[in-house]
Order: C-alpha cells, then sequence, then structure tokens
C-alpha cells in the first residue's frame, strides 16, 4: 500500500469515525427533545417511538444521558425526566439572554397588574419558546414554563412572531407543516395572514381557546434598536375568568408591557 493510498485509508476511516459520532449526537438530542412540559414522564418505548429509534439504542442514550444528570428516573415509575444538569447546561445561556433579564421587573409588574401568569417568548424559526416566567397568584391557573415550546399557528406568541415573517416564509411553514395549522388551504392560509396584519395593528395578538378549550393567550411584540422583533410578552389565563371585556384589557396591558420592555432595551417598534 502506497503512503497516498494509507492516508486515504485514513482519511475514509475517520471520515466514518465522525458520521458516527455525529449520529449519536444527533440521536442524544432527539431523545432530549422528546420531552415536553404537557409530557414530562417518558419510558424508553414511548421515546423510541417518537424518535423512530430502536429501544435498546434508545435505552443506551437514556444510561448515557443519566449518568450527567441530564435525565432522571422517577422512582415509582421507572420511566425517565429531564434532570438538574439540563438546569446547568441552560444557565450561561439565560444569564446572557438581555431580553430576559430586562423583561423580568416589567413581567413582575404585569402579573401584579393583572393577576395572571406572565412570561418573555423568544423565536428559534418555527418554534415560540418560553424563557421566563411569573406564575399567577391564583389557584387555577395556566403557565408557560420555562423551555415550553409551541409551534400551533393559533398560539398568540407564534402569531405575533410570523407576523415580522416575510409572508412566503409564513406560507412555507404552513404548508410544510413545521407551524401547525388545522385544514391548511389556499383559502385558510390568506385568512391567516389577514389575521396576522391585523394583530399589528391592534398592537396584540389572540388566542381564545382555539389551541385549549380551556385556555386563552394574549402576546406582543419587543424590538430592539434595529426595530427587529426579539421576543414576545404572552399572557396565558384560564378561559373561564377572560371575558370579552377582560381580553381588551389584557391584550391592552401585554401590549403595554412589551412597550416597556422594549423601551429599556433601547428599542423601536418598526414604522
Amino acid at each position: 500500500m502506497t503512503p497516498t493510498e494509507s492516508s486515504d485509508t485514513l482519511e475514509n476511516n475517520n471520515s466514518t469515525g465522525d458520521s458516527k459520532n455525529t449520529s449519536v449526537i444527533v440521536n442524544a438530542i432527539a431523545v432530549l427533545r422528546s420531552f415536553t412540559a404537557d409530557e414530562p414522564l417518558l419510558g424508553v418505548t414511548e421515546i423510541a417511538g417518537r424518535i423512530g429509534l430502536h429501544k435498546s439504542t434508545v435505552s443506551r442514550i437514556l444510561a448515557t444521558l443519566e449518568q450527567e444528570n441530564l435525565v432522571e428516573r422517577d422512582v415509582d415509575s421507572r420511566r425517565f425526566r429531564l434532570g438538574l444538569g439540563m438546569i446547568a447546561m441552560a444557565g450561561p445561556l439565560l444569564a446572557e439572554l438581555e431580553e430576559r433579564r430586562v423583561a423580568y421587573p416589567v413581567l413582575r409588574e404585569l402579573t401584579e397588574r393583572t393577576g395572571e401568569t406572565s412570561a418573555l417568548m423568544v423565536w428559534n424559526g418555527n418554534e415560540s419558546m418560553c424563557v421566563e416566567q411569573i406564575p399567577s397568584r391564583h389557584q387555577v391557573k395556566h403557565l408557560a414554563p420555562l423551555g415550553a415550546r409551541y409551534n400551533e399557528a393559533l398560539s398568540s406568541s407564534v402569531q405575533v412572531f410570523l407576523a415580522s415573517e416575510n409572508e412566503d416564509r409564513v406560507r412555507q411553514l404552513l404548508r410544510s407543516g413545521s407551524i401547525t395549522l388545522t385544514g391548511v388551504d389556499e383559502d385558510a392560509v390568506e385568512a391567516y395572514l389577514l389575521r396576522l396584519k391585523e394583530s399589528m395593528e391592534r398592537g396584540w395578538a389572540v388566542n381564545f381557546g382555539e389551541t385549549s378549550i380551556e385556555e386563552v393567550g394574549v402576546a406582543s411584540p419587543v424590538y430592539d434598536h434595529r426595530g427587529n422583533m426579539v421576543a414576545s410578552v404572552l399572557i396565558p389565563a384560564p378561559k373561564f375568568r377572560v371575558s370579552q371585556d377582560t381580553l381588551n384589557s389584557l391584550g391592552e396591558a401585554c401590549a403595554a408591557a412589551a412597550a416597556k420592555v422594549t423601551t429599556r432595551l433601547g428599542g423601536r417598534a418598526p414604522h
């Protein structure tokens, strides 16, 4: 074997190894992403079915993640949940997220004023994600737990973020299913785009029991100094506590809070 051939063989072997390592990482990420706020406890079979991997593969990944405290096993059910190690990993990111730091006192004021939960949401391109939350003082309340992700088109925070996107981009997200909307045809898409425009003109978007029959949500945009939308303020509330008059009041309070966060960021709304 010539030196060139030997070198090529080593490169091919390294390439194969790199590909295998990448695959393991991708699979581990898929396992972690299978946990949600709605379903925090999952068994090996459930995870395997969701991400399309063999149970033995999922079991090995979970064993490694458990060693690193990224997942932990529930004592009673023996199912898995995300571990405290995830908080340690996310901590530096959350600490440096300026929007979160700036918004925190405003969210506290908003919850005190409305009596409802308030949250700060950011956009990752096809999901709205919660990065801060101040729970309602009421015993019955709706929450947006840290790390919760939403991709339903009628979610109020998703509406806010999509309203800042190019219309062709919104159409692509809806048609691909990245953003879920029941009965996606041309008329439904155009009606949805009109709804987004109306929400922007009003200053807040509303979800009146459309993604959950028991919940109402209102959300308003937060802008940076370039006029780019960087976050949204969200108020989720139990539907039984929200009349039409209350809904308008919540929307106005949400918009005022978002404007205050924008000002604290040195931002400005686009004209």
